[in-house]
């Protein structure tokens, strides 16, 4: 899979800096990864979810979470958000997948 972007990661992680080893291990496994679908996403990341057209992942035991939009068919992963669990309680960021809806 290529990841878009990594370069949101690194900004994450400047900030958290308890969550760059996760983010680099998600980074590794992820750019490896050949998914087709959320099933095949789950089998790496069990607890991965769908929420309308995102993917979020649980990161450092889930005291964060990465929203992504994954596009299986051209295998593209879109890091959309990375939020600190209060943040993503907060729902702001669904509108997003929605909007992404409309791209695929």
């Amino acid at each position: 899979m290529r990841i878009i972007s990594r370069r949101a990661l690194r900004e994450f992680w400047q900030k958290h800096p308890d969550s760059e080893g996760p983010l680099r291990d998600w980074y590794k496994i992820t750019s490896k990864a050949q998914w087709n679908s959320i099933a095949d996403t789950r089998r790496d990341y069990p607890h991965a979810d769908s929420v309308g057209a995102c993917t979020v992942f649980n990161i450092a035991g889930n005291k964060y979470r990465l929203v992504t939009a994954i596009i299986y068919g051209i295998k593209r992963v879109y890091v959309r958000n990375l939020l600190t669990h209060a943040e993503y309680s907060r729902g702001a960021w669904k509108k997003d997948c929605g909007a992404i809806r409309k791209l695929k």
